[in-house]
């Protein structure tokens, strides 16, 4: 059949998943010949399926395909991906996507991926949550040509959890079969009715997503599946919780033992901050971060990281300490001191350009000061001498 996807290596390896794995209400996107939807419709687990594919020749064809075999239980529609999709969750989804590179000179919709391979996968991963059951599956293959990392990525930036169930050689390629499920994170989002969930950032423990919720944006952070660190989520959420108390750090939303959510605050990195704002506006925000950072030495807590805290204060109406993965009780917090150490380092010379200007030494001195006295006027009172506005 023209421009329909023959059953071949890769349909039959698809194949022998749908046998063991495909459950309940079951959809097969890109149907092609139709052979993961007959193949599902067969299996006693299966209650229903519907099958669907953009070529609405390949419809006409699978139908066809089904009716010679005997199977009369499948839904056939026309769709690109989910675009005309029933309203309904699936247990299980199907894919058999085009994943090669496309070529230019000879184009051919069943098996060009996008101009590098993964494009059209990537579009079936970002949507796909929303039509899943909470306990669902989903069963797709695709080939070392589609570059696997590429794909390992995206399944993390959409919070699915994935196995690879098969795999087979090919003489130019490796073929691989995945299964996903919704991760425990993301089953926490959606029963706190989070939309629009995207990746943001990422860090050594921890992973950033923005999302809606009761109409805010907020931020939420869930633990990087390569970190072997324990518990920091539920730690972040502890001390966020006590620290708003005194108005330290964004607002915590929502906890579970999977991911945290919490205010997302609109503004700039610290060494940003300092690029474009005047001398008195970084001076105050100096100021305030001196104050929020000896509250946490005088309850005797430990933030961690302050030393170099380029990602861990953003300054947008007013500076916010953000971060608190390993914030600790500590009987000799340090936080203005660790501050102080980053204060007479190279950002030094960022100052200066502001016409905030100090010796490291002077800095130092007052960073002992301070350790001894528990104050910090001391520290204020080398900054330009003195001359530092309050907020």
């Amino acid at each position: 059949m023209p421009d329909t996807y023959e059953p071949q290596e890769d349909s039959f390896l698809l194949a022998e998943q749908v046998k063991k794995y495909a459950r309940g209400i079951v959809l097969d996107i890109g149907t092609g010949s139709g052979i993961q939807a007959i193949t599902a419709a067969k299996n006693p687990r299966v209650k229903k399926v519907y099958a669907s594919d953009v070529n609405p020749e390949a419809v006409k064809y699978a139908k066809g395909n089904a009716l010679r075999q005997g199977v009369k239980n499948i839904i056939f529609m026309e769709s690109d991906i989910f675009q005309n999709i029933p309203t309904i969750r699936f247990d299980t989804i199907i894919f058999n996507p085009p994943y090669l590179p496309a070529d230019v000179k000879v184009p051919d919709r069943a098996l060009d991926g996008g101009k590098k391979g993964y494009e059209v996968l990537g579009k079936f991963i970002e949507q796909v949550s929303d039509h899943l059951s909470p306990d669902g599956i989903v069963l797709f293959i695709f080939s070392s040509l589609t570059n696997k990392q590429k794909i390992d990525e995206f399944l993390v930036e959409h919070l699915f959890s994935f196995e690879e169930i098969a795999q087979e050689p090919l003489f130019m390629e490796q073929l691989f079969v995945y299964m996903l499920k919704k991760s425990p994170a993301l089953l926490d989002l959606e029963k706190k009715k989070v939309k629009e969930i995207s990746a943001f950032d990422h860090g050594k423990r921890g992973l950033i997503f923005t999302g809606k919720w009761k109409k805010k944006k907020i931020a939420m952070k869930i633990k990087n599946p390569s970190s072997t660190a324990l518990n920091r989520i539920e730690n972040e959420a502890y001390w966020l919780k006590r620290l708003n108390k005194k108005e330290i750090g964004p607002t915590l939303f929502f906890s579970t033992e999977n991911v945290i959510g919490f205010e997302f605050i609109e503004g700039l990195f610290i060494d940003d901050f300092i690029e474009y704002a005047t001398r008195k506006k970084i001076m105050n925000v100096i100021h305030s971060l001196f104050f929020q950072l000896k509250i946490l030495d005088d309850v005797g807590v430990d933030k961690e990281e302050m030393h170099h805290p380029l990602k861990h204060i953003i300054i947008g109406k007013a500076p916010i300490l953000i971060d608190f993965e390993r914030c600790h009780v500590s009987q000799s917090p340090k936080n203005v001191t660790q501050f102080c150490q980053f204060l007479s380092g190279k950002i030094r010379l960022e100052l200066a350009k502001k016409g905030i200007t100090y010796r490291t030494d002077e800095m130092r001195n007052a960073g002992k000061q301070y350790k001894k006295t528990g104050k910090i006027e001391s520290i204020f009172s080398i900054l330009n001498h003195g001359n530092i506005s309050h907020p």
